[in-house]
């Protein structure tokens, strides 16, 4: 998600030092501190395990499992309804890769977050995990992913298995391109690809229904990520780092608002070819003026300025974005039934 922000079970058997909790700033945690910390039930080594994974908070792990069920969407029969068991897939899914995402980022960038306000308290950066510990567990959660992948079909898992380089790279982006966002967007909307192929049995030949959807999900990923990083700019340009953020400067709503345009014609696109009804027109034109909303109310500049009432601004408008993954859902249902 933005340059600090990457795609947020236990029981490896490694050991961990000890742990504190501390405060985190409005983009790591609403809260001083959070469920993980006041947990009495939860094992206090366990506990930077679940930070490191993001486990309080999900929204990623939402951002991760919509465009799967866009995908699965897309190819459903206006005769039966949605595959419960393809979407609790994805949902256990989405909530494991998103976890091994944060570990791999967290990973690559322990050094970087330590110097980072928002991030220096993760548990690597601040020396609660080791490398090795972090390694074990990142094996452990790539373990239970590939239990899920392992329950499709063969060109299905292939599918899956093809985005590990994008998932495995993109923490590096940062430090070579000024459109790191662009490379989240293709690793974090690869499930559209995923869930179409899933819903068909597992064909590859036919994807091109689906390549306008994975296309709009990306500028989707670009909108929603480079504003949350806005939080991030002046650390990033301390530390050598590169973001959209950075590089579309204090007044980014007219390049998003382009970029937004262009989800708004690959969804088009995509229900075109798939032949849904207006109904699925109506919905992504409402996604579409929200995402407008999001980037023209979007305080970049009291967030540039230090002010937390400006970074409160940006998550507020990121959180949202759970809703509206959920929106382009219902909406291509709406365009196979109505």
């Amino acid at each position: 998600m933005a340059t600090r922000k990457s795609f947020g079970p236990m029981g490896t058997g490694v050991g961990i030092g000890r742990y504190t909790p501390s405060s985190r700033s409005i983009s790591d945690s609403t809260t001083t501190s959070s469920w993980i910390d006041r947990s009495t039930l939860i094992p206090k080594t366990w506990k930077p395990y679940l930070h490191l994974a993001r486990a309080d908070k999900q929204v990623g792990t939402l951002l991760l499992f919509w465009p799967c069920c866009w995908g699965m969407a897309l190819h459903h029969l206006p005769s039966t309804l949605p595959d419960m068991v393809l979407i609790s897939k994805f949902a256990f899914g989405a909530l494991i890769m998103r976890g091994a995402g944060c570990t791999i980022n967290d990973m690559w960038d322990k050094d970087f977050d330590k110097h980072v306000e928002r991030t220096k308290n993760r548990p690597l950066a601040s020396g609660q995990v080791t490398m090795p510990q972090a390694t074990a567990f990142l094996a452990a959660q790539l373990s239970c992913g590939l239990g899920v992948l392992l329950s499709f079909e063969t060109e299905t898992i292939l599918l899956g298995m093809a985005s590990m380089p994008l998932v495995v790279a993109y923490p590096l982006m940062k430090r070579v391109t000024n459109w790191p966002q662009l490379f989240l967007g293709l690793t974090f909307n690869w499930g559209a690809l995923v869930g179409y192929s899933a819903a068909a049995g597992g064909g590859m030949g036919a994807l091109h229904p689906v390549l306008p959807m994975y296309a709009a999900g990306v500028c989707w990923t670009l909108v929603y990520d480079t504003l949350y990083g806005y939080q991030d700019r002046d650390d990033d340009k301390k530390l050598g780092l590169k973001s959209t953020s950075l590089h579309l400067g204090d007044e980014p709503q007219v390049a998003l608002s382009l970029i937004a345009t262009g989800m708004l014609a690959g969804l088009g696109f995509s229900g075109s070819v798939a032949h849904l009804s207006p109904a699925f027109y109506v919905g992504i034109s409402a996604v579409y003026s929200h995402l407008l909303w999001q980037i023209w109310t979007a305080d970049v500049s009291l967030c540039v300025a230090g002010k937390e009432q400006g970074r409160k601004n940006l998550w507020t408008r990121f959180d949202s974005n759970k809703h509206v993954g959920a929106a382009v859902f219902a909406s291509i249902l709406a365009g196979h039934v109505i």
